[in-house]
């Protein structure tokens, strides 16, 4: 039941993640001990089931990454773009319509790490709600971001467009950034701002260190070929 509800599968009876976690939560784990029979036999007063405030778009697809590997509700990008679009980062698709040469700035998850034995470049893919982006990073410039092509799982990447005649288009990596903190900020997404008197600020800070527990790994590793 509890992964049931973990997967968001009882919103076909119209029950809400948040909502089936907690009524699964209060299910009796066993039966209980006869020390406590007399108890359980008196007439209690039902007990009112909380209001619970519903999930976010971007807490529900941390959750179904966490429990499925995947979403059907939205991709991790299209929660994220707003932060993207204000800093005029391009989709995967707006950055493959570019023309050949000109410069572009995109970012996505990282689905696939490739290095042929004996080439002289590793190629990605990213991956956003638009589509995908093939990377071209030269070994020269691998080597001054090693860290951020190997550790990525959201990546950005700044450089010119190439394009052939057959359309296949590639971004040739000149600089390569990690981004994977934003996945902590999907639960933050599209989440009404609660308005904390100082004394609740104090005990509960409005920007805490850390990231949401349910953004712990969020993403699956990419492929890697070597």
């Amino acid at each position: 039941m509890r992964a049931l509800a973990d997967a968001d599968a009882f919103r076909s009876l119209q029950t809400d993640r948040r909502d089936a976690l907690w009524a699964v939560r209060r299910l009796p784990d066993a039966k209980p001990l006869p020390l406590f029979a007399a108890a359980d036999a008196r007439e209690l007063a039902k007990e009112q089931d909380p209001l619970l405030p519903s999930m976010s778009l971007g807490e529900h697809v941390a959750a179904d990454y966490q429990t499925l590997r995947l979403s059907l509700k939205a991709h991790p990008m299209a929660v994220l773009r707003p932060i993207f679009t204000r800093e005029r980062i391009m989709s995967c698709a707006e950055a493959s319509a570019l023309t050949d040469g000109a410069f572009a700035r995109g970012a996505g998850v990282v689905l696939v790490r490739q290095r042929p034995g004996q080439g002289n470049a590793i190629f990605v893919t990213l991956e956003d709600e638009t589509g995908i982006l093939n990377v071209v990073i030269w070994a020269r410039l691998f080597e001054r971001y090693r860290r951020e092509t190997m550790a990525s799982r959201l990546m950005l990447v700044e450089g010119r467009v190439q394009k052939s005649p057959e359309n296949v288009v590639h971004l040739m990596a000149q600089r390569i950034i990690d981004r994977s903190q934003e996945l902590n900020r999907l639960s933050e997404a599209h989440r009404p701002e609660i308005v904390l008197s100082r004394a609740d600020e104090f005990i509960h800070p409005q920007h805490p260190r850390g990231g949401h527990p349910r953004n712990v790994r969020i993403l699956p590793k990419s492929r890697d070929f070597h």
